[in-house]
């Protein structure tokens, strides 16, 4: 039988630094946590989609973190106020915003001014998923379909109306005018909610409004749907044709949600929020809570959430310039 070499100095000294080692290793900085209250901006007002998530969403990080998260909306010029406010405050992990295509896509295209810059005062931390939206009209309107509703708009020019709650109503609103060819009065309102009761109410024909937001009113037949917005039909409200089936061929506009924190948040404290915010998020239960309200839950890291918010002002950009919006 062989006898074993005796250990040399080289591997006895890297025994020991391993050895060493050890202890340095389990003594590792464990991962950010809250320390205090977190806040969550919302830039809608309570009883819109955004809204309806991030109460979600709280809900689920406070048996993780062990720390209240107070959710604020801070409604008002197209999210630009809860904007604004993320971007100024102190990048420390306690005030963040659920964020979407319109306060980190489309606005730079719809306001002249803006106090916050989307790319550099925030921090991207991880994309949440996507909106369904859906062309919806009064229950108690005459109007029961896409054709009729331009029909309408043909025969009395301007004396149509859509409304508007968000950015994805402004750009969608104006793209069925464009592609075809009516004109149709825009109604600009601070968010869904008191949107959607004019709609309701027959004082607005129609407007472009988020699943997440109006299904109950659907369901109880306060609104009629219409057609979504998606190319491809959505598997939330399958029996739903899309506007391109119905004849606006090529539409599809979809709209998104995500996670932010101001510029200058610590690398591991993103990583940490990001990890949570996943875990939770992807639960197969959260995913069928979401889907029950009309939300497609869709994650990533944050590089790329950043990645993607660049492609998104761009993408806004072309739409809203397709439109013939001009900024405000």
């Amino acid at each position: 039988m062989p006898t074993l070499p005796a250990p040399t100095r080289r591997t006895l000294l890297a025994a020991a630094a391993g050895l060493a080692a050890a202890p340095a290793l389990a003594q590792a900085p464990a991962a950010w946590r809250p320390s205090r209250p977190v806040t969550i901006l919302v830039p809608f007002a309570a009883g819109s989609g955004t809204d309806a998530i991030t109460r979600i969403l709280a809900t689920l990080l406070e048996p993780e973190w062990g720390q209240p998260i107070v959710v604020e909306n801070r409604a008002g010029a197209n999210g630009a106020l809860a904007a604004a406010h993320a971007a100024r405050a102190a990048p420390d992990g306690h005030t963040l915003m659920m964020t979407t295509n319109t306060p980190h896509g489309s606005n730079p295209a719809l306001m002249r001014r803006l106090d916050y810059d989307p790319v550099g005062d925030f921090t991207a931390i991880g994309r949440a998923g996507n909106y369904t939206f859906w062309l919806v009209v009064g229950g108690d309107s005459p109007i029961r379909s896409l054709q009729e509703l331009l029909e309408q708009a043909r025969a009395r020019p301007g004396q149509l109306s859509y409304a508007s709650g968000n950015s994805t109503g402004i750009v969608a609103g104006a793209t069925i005018a464009r592609m075809a060819g009516v004109d149709m009065t825009h109604v600009p309102y601070r968010s869904t909610p008191p949107a959607m009761t004019d709609v309701i109410a027959g004082r607005v024909t129609a407007m472009v409004v988020d699943v997440s937001a109006s299904l109950g009113h659907v369901q109880a037949g306060r609104l009629r749907a219409l057609g979504t917005t998606g190319r491809e039909r959505s598997a939330l409200v399958p029996e739903v044709p899309t506007l391109h089936e119905l004849g606006l061929e090529g539409f599809d506009i979809v709209a998104w949600a995500g996670l932010v924190g101001p510029a200058r948040l610590p690398a591991e404290t993103v990583s940490a929020i990001n990890a949570t915010f996943r875990r939770v998020w992807e639960r197969p239960e959260t995913v069928r809570r979401l889907a029950g309200i009309g939300f497609e839950a869709r994650t990533s890291t944050a590089e790329e959430f950043a990645a993607f918010i660049r492609a998104e002002i761009e993408k806004w950009g072309n739409l809203a310039r397709a439109a013939g919006i001009e900024p405000e």
